[in-house]
């Protein structure tokens, strides 16, 4: 679930939380644990039950991350402040803790070696990013692998289960080289591969002497190698004089072969298999003309399984190996998004997991020869009732250009009240310029929906995936601004609904969906309300040169590099923050102290630009989090925060007087 929407405000009163419908006497600045607010009105909450905006944050989800050696499930989900490892026996089997750490962790792996009941996990500390690889054995501490302060990243288990590859800036700090461990020989990590950009390893071999290692220039270029671990001699798969990106890779089981995910030559990504002693390449889904996100080989070679992203929700799709025949696995309960597939030992059975609009995600499992499918979780909603969800609808509106002699039509997601009547709207923006906004479960959604009666609209402007490489290479270089008039197209269409309250409409995003919804308040401000921007990118160039290391070469290559002059001019002329001033509406601001993507200077730099003008800003701090509000508490107060922003904000005009920068 992604929390960059989210915004709260989290006053304690006596152990208790405060918020208030009305407007209110503001603070100037109040601290509170780990969380700081300014110009942030204290308030009296009202309410309880389904109307409370907490009840919709109280639930958890159970995040499937593989099997143990025997046979147990592998999960990631909260009982506390933080999601922890646990370990569930059989379909509805008590969850059983591995790890009580104050940091979150969502991500680990068992080894795959029967008699090393042993896993590795990844964890940063507050949010930093700097993910260090820690490892335990069942009844032992946890032992870090890592040196402690570079980013370490996407480990992946031998398939003997005695050594562990994985990505590393160790080296210099900047970019993400090849690094193997052997935990338990206690000695440091050794570097076999290194270079400029950044390095990630997929797979290993069946015989563990090679390694599937993918080089990543950006979101739409990356390169796919074998790399011998004897000779440290690479060999590239796919070699193409198109760019392409690719997804996913995997060794076949017999060592002779690769299957991939690429989109080298097609317009959506397709999965496609590479003989390595012909060089022959063979594509597996030609017949499915959307994108593939995913996919699982199982142990024994007999089954491939992988996702198709099919007009935003997935399709599971197996394939018997051996008898060359797709096989029909079991109807899901509902339309919804896939995650995390992955075979057991004895490769039987197959794991993932699995959420709609109005379902937590949840552990399921198939059992591959039974063709019988099982939830092996059942995630708590919390104190709020499921069935006054809502489910999206797809609609498409006109936008400034046009396709095939007709206005091209930009789609979006609509989370409507069920109450008649015309209501204000929320316009929610994704963080990244290639991700799709999909009808995933979302409650902080459902609850402004629901509680507080507002249209919900998540777009996918033009850059979005999901709709092919040409659409999503409509925002690249010098197109970005033509996202930024897909909104004005979005908002001219808001006005001719009917039951859509166009006076009364928000916008929101974070990092670059941050940069969206800004540079709509600078270009539509007449036809917004307010904005509430979470670590938004406000200036190009400071971003590009501030951003984490591994980052950096990643969105240089995506918005151009800020080192050349030229290049900075024009970043610097799009950037909503040279524009500020043409800004007239409220807006809510929100950061994580320890964000490396968005550092805190970037996001105090825009707040004393909006005030020096005179702008009414709402200002929340986390100095326990990085980009994305992680706690349980933290995310209370983001949608304490939004709850009270939109109120107020929808009764009563923005202030214009001048206030002091922080």
């Amino acid at each position: 679930m992604s929390y960059g929407y989210l915004l709260a405000l989290f006053t304690l009163l006596g152990g208790t939380l405060a918020l208030n419908a009305g407007p209110a006497s503001a603070e100037s600045r109040m601290e509170s644990g780990n969380l700081l607010f300014d110009n942030i009105p204290t308030s009296t909450r009202q309410g309880n039950g389904d109307s409370d905006p907490d009840a919709y944050l109280q639930g958890r989800e159970a995040i499937p991350l593989g099997f143990s050696s025997k046979g147990q499930l592998l999960i990631a989900t909260r009982f506390g402040e933080t999601d922890q490892l646990h370990l569930v026996d059989g379909p509805m089997g008590t969850r059983r803790q591995l790890t009580y750490w104050k940091e979150p962790i969502t991500w680990a792996a068992f080894s795959p070696d029967p008699g090393h009941n042993a896993w590795v996990y990844l964890a940063d500390s507050s949010g930093d990013g700097n993910t260090q690889l820690y490892y335990q054995r069942l009844g032992e501490a946890p032992r870090i692998l890592t040196d402690g302060k570079s980013i370490n990243a996407m480990p992946v288990w031998s398939n003997a289960g005695r050594t562990i590859v994985f990505a590393s800036t160790a080296r210099d700090g900047l970019n993400l080289d090849i690094n193997i461990v052997e935990p338990d020989s206690k000695t440091p990590p050794r570097l076999v591969l290194s270079g400029e950009g950044n390095w990630s390893p997929l797979d290993w071999s069946p015989d563990d002497g090679r390694l599937l290692v993918l080089k990543t220039a950006s979101n739409d270029e990356s390169y796919l190698y074998v790399l011998d671990l004897s000779t440290r001699a690479k060999r590239e798969i796919e070699t193409s004089k198109n760019k392409g990106a690719i997804k996913a890779a995997k060794f076949s089981r017999d060592g002779t072969g690769v299957y991939f995910i690429s989109d080298r030559g097609s317009e959506f990504s397709q999965l496609r298999y590479q003989n390595l002693l012909t060089g022959e390449i063979s594509v597996v889904s030609a017949q499915i003309p959307w994108d593939i996100e995913t996919l699982a080989v199982s142990h024994d070679g007999h089954y491939l399984a992988y996702v198709s992203n099919e007009a935003g929700l997935d399709k599971l799709n197996i394939l018997d190996l051996r008898a060359h025949q797709d096989l029909n696995p079991p109807a899901l309960p509902a339309p919804g998004i896939l995650t995390q597939l992955e075979f057991d030992q004895t490769s039987t059975h197959l794991a993932f997991g699995f959420s709609t609009s109005n379902q937590p995600l949840d552990a399921y499992v198939l059992e591959i020869a039974a063709n019988h499918l099982e939830a092996w979780t059942a995630s708590e909603a919390g104190p709020v009732n499921l069935s006054k969800f809502v489910a999206p609808r797809l609609v498409h509106f006109p936008t400034f250009d046009r396709q095939n002699g007709s206005a091209r039509a930009i789609p979006a997601y609509v989370y409507e009240p069920s109450q008649a009547g015309v209501h204000p709207v929320l316009i929610a923006l994704p963080s990244e310029a290639n991700s799709q906004a999909r009808p995933q479960y979302a409650p902080w959604l459902q609850y402004l929906v629901t509680e507080l009666g507002y249209v919900v609209i998540t777009p996918n402007l033009r850059g979005a995936t999901g709709y092919g490489k040409n659409y999503a290479m409509l925002a690249s270089g010098t197109l970005r601004e033509d996202a930024v008039k897909d909104l004005g197209a979005l908002l001219v269409w808001l006005k001719g609904q009917s039951n859509y309250d166009a006076k009364h409409t928000f916008i929101s995003g974070d990092l670059y969906g941050g940069f969206l919804a800004l540079s709509a308040l600078v270009n539509y401000g007449a036809r917004l309300q307010g904005g509430i921007i979470q670590a938004g990118i406000a200036d190009l160039p400071n971003y590009l040169s501030t951003t984490s290391p591994p980052a950096r070469s990643l969105r240089r290559t995506e918005f151009g590099d800020e080192r050349n002059s030229e290049q900075r001019a024009y970043l610097r002329r799009i950037s909503p923050l040279t524009s500020i001033d043409r800004v007239k509406q409220s807006i809510l601001l929100i950061q994580g102290r320890n964000d490396a993507l968005m550092p805190l200077t970037n996001t105090q730099q825009l707040l004393a630009s909006l005030r020096a003008k005179g702008i009414d800003v709402w200002y929340l701090q986390a100095n326990d989090e990085g980009h994305f509000f992680k706690r349980k508490t933290n995310r209370e107060a983001y949608l304490q925060t939004l709850a009270q922003f939109l109120r107020v904000n929808t009764r009563t005009p923005p202030s214009r007087s001048p206030q002091p920068s922080p």
